[in-house]
């Protein structure tokens, strides 16, 4: 069934998730305090759009004209609040920010809304005014969203069980992958591993034994090739538990402890390099952004092909052969 979405936040992950409950049949509605980000969330929803219509995995109906029809953008919040099913808040990772914008969303959305918040690390609930805590909880995307399936769900301390339901069924109605996990904890699952890898990552950097073209070098002709047909856990089964348990036991190499920064990083910023919408970061990235932004989604959907076709072995859509 079609609902109303309210998108709070038109950034990297606000305009995507426009984007992606547009594809599934809803009526989406945009906000952002910044009208530039307005008008550059509909040219990159526009390059998003033709990318997936290009490479085959949305029809040729959805066009520039259908996408503006879809998702209508708004300069003002309560604007966007009135008359809504669902709101999504996309905004800086800032609790500050949140709770200021809540507290705005208490007073102008419907009584009937849920709120859904999407972010990594931040504890949310907290911050949602009590009235508003029964149909409030997490979905958490990954980027892209629209290419990428995973959305994390977690309810907040009093909410409504049935909301949680609510959520999953209309997350996999979208075809993406609903993970309801039993509490809620900074980075989930997925952020968690990834913020590990981060860490030695960063280690590697800050002590110059690896360049950042060695460390994704390592990853992609490494890690990345089997992790989407065997996982983690699948991997550690495929090669023995016993080379785990031993390395447990009498190995050497100790995890870098979790620390507040990076000096690569920290020069990085200064320097105003801070990744691809900014032209720069650990690479150099020139040229028209929603080109770099396409030109990364074909290849991820050319991955999402082949995996369709080859199945993965690990997960709850394991395939047994």
């Amino acid at each position: 069934m079609a609902i109303k979405v309210a998108v709070l936040g038109a950034g990297t992950m606000g305009h995507a998730l426009a984007l992606v409950y547009a594809l599934g049949g809803h009526e989406v509605k945009l906000t952002d305090n910044s009208m530039a980000m307005l008008d550059k969330a509909g040219r990159l929803m526009e390059t998003a759009l033709a990318s997936l219509v290009e490479y085959g995995e949305v029809a040729p109906a959805f066009t520039a004209e259908w996408l503006h029809h879809q998702v209508t953008r708004l300069p003002t919040l309560n604007e966007t609040l009135e008359d809504v099913d669902l709101i999504v808040e996309a905004i800086v990772e800032n609790p500050e920010a949140k709770r200021t914008l809540f507290d705005l969303v208490d007073r102008a959305a419907p009584d009937h809304a849920v709120i859904a918040s999407n972010t990594s690390y931040l504890d949310p609930f907290p911050l949602i005014p009590a009235r508003r805590q029964s149909r409030s909880l997490v979905m958490h995307w990954y980027t892209p969203p629209y290419l990428v399936d995973l959305v994390d769900i977690v309810a907040g301390p009093q909410c409504d069980p049935a909301i949680v339901d609510w959520a999953a069924q209309l997350v996999a109605a979208m075809g993406k992958v609903p993970l309801v996990m039993k509490t809620f904890v900074p980075g989930y699952i997925a952020n968690r591993l990834q913020s590990a890898l981060n860490a030695e990552a960063y280690r590697l950097l800050d002590e110059g034994v690896a360049t950042p073209e060695e460390i994704d070098t390592a990853i992609v002709h490494g890690l990345a090739l089997r992790m989407p047909v065997v996982g983690a856990m699948a991997k550690a089964d495929f090669t023995g538990l016993g080379v785990q348990h031993h390395a447990l036991r009498n190995g050497t190499y100790q995890p870098p402890p979790p620390r507040d920064h990076c000096d690569t990083l920290d020069k990085l910023m200064a320097a105003g390099r801070t990744g691809v919408m900014a032209g720069a970061g650990y690479y150099d990235w020139p040229g028209d952004t929603a080109k770099l932004f396409a030109a990364r989604d074909r290849r991820l959907v050319a991955l999402k092909r082949a995996l369709r076709e080859i199945g993965t072995m690990a997960g709850s859509t394991r395939a047994k052969d």
